[in-house]
């Protein structure tokens, strides 16, 4: 019997209950992730990034539903009670949440923050230990430890992100998902903090979700990237080559964004895509990025195709790859 992955997700997808009717964010995505790899999951804004997240360790809002499979550890987490959940959060997963100022409590100290969860999830851990692995766990993230009695509106916004990553770290978990770690901070900062997560993967063996908008940077950090368009993976292999040589349309258009540093030419050069994003309560019929598509034809219109193989590494959505997979 093989060993399961650290985390499969399989055919998840996320519908949020709201006044003008039921809003399908997640449709039928799959992912894994093993110890010591990182996969990065990029889209523009609404693509459902953070919903796929959320989902991942039950942190949805009210009225939204997650059906599928996550599978973590071989467990799924969509099927835990209450009791086993609770378990399963910062022991064996945590979440770095988008924009640490709004993610940590403005009223207490970090230190109490780092701590909370070391002392809820680990019996027989006292304060005076607790405290001192927080110090360990801040020092090991760049912030000096006296910093335990700051509160977070003293700290910079990359000291802030790191004291997230910190916290995430505090019960030791085998997998870390961080939701746009870098979101708000300048370049400088962001490139530490990215190295300061390649470092704990490749030091701890974490299993890493990276979630970005920015290609390129999934590009660089991450082994494998998934590309999401209208709640879909619509492309899914190797960082480095999804980023240079792309199949999917809308995944080279992502990657065409990026101007090439030293080629005049490429700042010239038209950028982005045309139009909006599909609102997911009226999805175009066929394949949802066809109206912004400049490869479409007339079968990208009625067929709304899944991902399938475009080479022994990676698969994508796309009328042009292959002649199967097309859903019903």
């Amino acid at each position: 019997m093989s060993t399961p992955k650290l985390l499969e997700v399989e055919d998840l997808r996320v519908t949020y209950r709201t006044a003008g009717g039921d809003l399908p964010a997640v449709r039928g995505v799959h992912l894994t992730v093993d110890k010591g790899q990182t996969l990065g999951v990029a889209g523009e804004s609404g693509c459902g990034k953070t919903s796929v997240a959320s989902a991942i360790l039950r942190l949805l809002p009210p009225g939204a539903r997650a059906t599928g499979r996550v599978l973590l550890q071989g467990e799924d987490v969509l099927a835990m009670n209450w009791g086993r959940l609770r378990a399963v959060r910062w022991s064996a997963a945590a979440i770095v949440f988008q924009g640490a100022m709004h993610a940590l409590n403005p009223v207490r100290t970090i230190g109490r923050q780092i701590v909370e969860p070391i002392l809820l999830h680990e019996r027989g851990v006292g304060a005076r230990a607790a405290r001192k692995r927080a110090a360990g766990l801040l020092e090991q993230v760049g912030v000096p430890s006296w910093r335990l009695r700051s509160y977070p509106h003293e700290l910079s916004g990359g000291q802030r992100q790191r004291v997230m990553i910190a916290m995430a770290l505090a019960c030791a978990p085998d997998l870390i998902i961080a939701d746009e770690p870098t979101t708000a901070l300048d370049v400088m900062v962001q490139a530490q903090v990215l190295d300061l997560l390649r470092g704990l993967v490749r030091e701890r063996g974490l299993g890493l979700v990276l979630i970005s908008h920015d290609l390129a940077v999934l590009a660089d950090v991450c082994d494998r990237v998934a590309v999401m368009y209208a709640g879909r993976v619509v492309e899914e292999g190797p960082g480095h080559r999804l980023f240079t040589d792309a199949v999917h349309p809308y995944a080279r258009a992502l990657a065409a964004a990026f101007p090439t540093i030293g080629d005049p030419a490429s700042r010239l050069a038209p950028h982005g895509l045309p139009g909006d994003p599909p609102d997911p309560r009226g999805l175009p019929t066929g394949c949802p990025f066809h109206p912004r598509c400049a490869a479409a034809v007339e079968r990208c219109r009625t067929e709304d195709v899944l991902l399938r193989p475009a080479a022994p590494d990676r698969s994508a959505a796309c009328v042009h790859i292959g002649t199967e997979a097309v859903a019903p």
